[in-house]
Parts: structure tokens; C-alpha cells; sequence
């Protein structure tokens, strides 16, 4: 076990480094000019030139890679890099990373959080229900809903709810139409996260209803499933103690994932209410050439992704003795 997650540790480590070159490089050759973005387009020629110069935007892409991550100096002469715990400094924001990124994490984490804890059992439920009784009205009931849910974009799902729970044009306003996490105003906290985490609960289920369902389909065939109805066991025990534990072994890595997937594409959610996340704030500094940011963010994100895997992986091990930790 201690080799299984050392390997595993390292290669998070490996992939973190080379995303993060790869993000820089990606940056050094795309076009646009971060000076002209914070000193607009009629900027001269001598004020771009010193923007560069005081930045260090003026050294060798490997001297500023380097630099960040705190191997050399900066181009003040000092070690304040990633491994001194300096995530470096936003040209977007005029300000250190370190100083907003925790809040969009948050923010962003307390999200997808919620909307997994909901996602998560209730896919179960409804896929090892509709996967019981193929073909029967109630499976066919949710497979329609889980196939429409899926289908409908995210945007999409979230203007429908608007246009129910906020605009007051079908019914009167119950909800708040967007989600700044403004604790001055007549909404709480907890009223703003329902429409974007019903969106986002409504876009992810239909596809993890679907996994268990037809997981669960061919479980409920299986020889061990017909012999243990033959012995006398009620329904039930035969689909929680035999069937429920196999047919979830294939959709729980996925499910997992879904983790990681809130995590990292909630971009178009926080877009539609106006959510102050992590999301919006890689594509506003993507757009910008905030490479200090990106390269924070997506760091984050890489390591998101990654222990959501490696955790997949052990409890996979776990569920299938078959598999033993290599």
C-alpha cells in the first residue's frame, strides 16, 4: 500500500511540473502582450518597455519559468517563488495570487462539494432502482429523464430556472437570480447556491443514472444473482447484499470523477449567476495572459484532479478483491 500511493504521489508531482511548463510555454507563444492589456492600446513603445522591465517581463521565458517556481531569483533578486510559498503576481488584479485564490477555491470547493453530496447518492439510488426492473415504467421514466438532463447545456438549464424560481414570469420569485455571495443584500447564502447547484445536480446526475443503471442491468443476469433467488432470498437481499456492491465497482470511479469535474468545468455555471469562483477567474485571467494565476489555478486543478483519481483507484482495489495494489 505505502508503494502503491508513493508511486502514485510521485506521478502527481511529475504531472503537475510538466502542466505547468506546458501552460507556460502555451503563454510565451500565443498572441497578445500582457503590458498592452494593462496599459491599454495607446501606450507607447518606452512606457511598454518599462512595464516589461519592472515586471520582469523582459527575461527569457526559462529565467521567469524558473523564477516562479523559486529555483532562481526573480528579477528583484529575490527567492519568492512557488516553493516559497509565493504563487507569484496577478497583472489582472494588480495584486499577489495568494491573496484572492483562497476565497475563489473556496467558494468554488463549497460548491461542488454540495452539489456531489447530492449527485452522488442520488444517482445511486436511481440507477440501481431503474436497473432492478428493466424495461419496467419506472425505469423507463428515469432513463428518459436522465437522458433528457443530460442533453440540455448547462446554460440552458440554468436561464430555465431563472425564468422559474427568479424572473417571475411562471411563477412568483422565490429565488435569487444570481449568486454573488453578497451577504449585504435581502438573500441569503444559502438561497443563492440553490439555482446553481440545481444546475449543476441536473446537468451531472443524468449521466451517472445512466452508468449505474445499465451496471446494474447486467449484475441483476448474472448466474450468482439467479442462484441466490432460487435459494429462497427475498428481492431485496438479493439486490443490496449481491447485486448493488458488483454493479457499482464500474460507475464508482466515474463517479468519483464527477468530483473533479465540478471542480474544474463549473466555468459556464458560475457564468450564468454571476458566481465569484474559480471558474471565471481562470478564464478572466486566461484572457488577460494572467500566466501567474492560470499557472496557480491550473495547478490546483491538475491536483484536483489527480487525488480524485488516486482515491478512485484505492476504493476501486477495496470493492474488487480481484485487484490487489501494484
Amino acid at each position: 500500500m505505502v508503494k502503491f500511493f508513493a508511486k502514485r504521489i510521485g506521478v502527481l508531482l511529475f504531472t503537475m511540473l510538466v502542466v505547468s511548463f506546458l501552460v507556460f510555454v502555451t503563454f510565451e507563444f500565443s498572441s497578445g502582450d500582457v503590458a498592452v492589456s494593462a496599459l491599454g492600446q495607446f501606450a507607447t513603445k518606452d512606457q511598454l518597455q518599462k512595464y516589461h522591465e519592472e515586471n520582469g517581463l523582459d527575461r527569457p521565458f526559462v529565467d521567469r519559468y524558473l523564477a516562479w517556481l523559486g529555483v532562481v531569483p526573480d528579477h528583484k533578486n529575490k527567492y519568492s517563488g512557488l516553493l516559497e510559498g509565493d504563487f507569484g503576481y496577478s497583472h489582472l488584479w494588480r495584486t499577489q495570487v495568494n491573496t484572492f485564490i483562497w476565497d475563489r477555491l473556496r467558494n468554488t470547493t463549497m460548491l461542488a462539494l454540495i452539489a456531489f453530496a447530492i449527485i452522488a447518492p442520488l444517482s445511486i439510488v436511481l440507477g440501481v432502482v431503474a436497473g432492478m426492473r428493466e424495461g419496467s415504467a419506472v425505469d423507463r421514466v428515469i432513463s428518459v429523464f436522465s437522458t433528457i438532463t443530460t442533453s440540455v447545456p448547462e446554460f440552458a438549464t440554468g436561464v430555465v430556472l431563472m425564468t422559474i424560481f427568479a424572473a417571475g414570469i411562471i411563477m412568483p420569485v422565490m429565488l435569487p437570480g444570481t449568486s454573488t455571495l453578497d451577504t449585504g443584500g435581502d438573500w441569503s447564502i444559502a438561497s443563492q447556491l440553490v439555482l446553481p447547484i440545481a444546475t449543476l445536480t441536473t446537468y451531472y446526475l443524468g449521466y451517472l443514472v445512466r452508468m449505474v443503471r445499465a451496471s446494474m442491468v447486467e449484475v441483476m443476469t448474472r448466474p450468482y444473482v439467479r442462484t441466490a433467488i432460487l435459494k429462497g432470498l427475498s428481492f431485496p437481499e438479493v439486490v443490496v447484499k449481491h447485486a448493488m456492491r458488483n454493479a457499482l465497482i464500474t460507475p464508482f470511479t466515474a463517479i468519483l470523477l464527477q468530483l473533479n469535474f465540478l471542480f474544474t468545468s463549473v466555468v459556464v455555471t458560475e457564468a450564468v449567476f454571476a458566481f465569484p469562483g474559480f471558474g471565471r477567474m481562470i478564464v478572466d485571467a486566461a484572457l488577460y495572459k494572467d500566466v501567474a494565476t492560470v499557472e496557480t489555478a491550473t495547478l490546483f486543478a491538475v491536483f484536483v484532479v489527480v487525488t480524485s483519481q488516486i482515491i478512485g483507484d484505492f476504493t476501486y482495489m477495496l470493492l474488487n478483491p480481484r485487484i490487489r495494489f501494484s
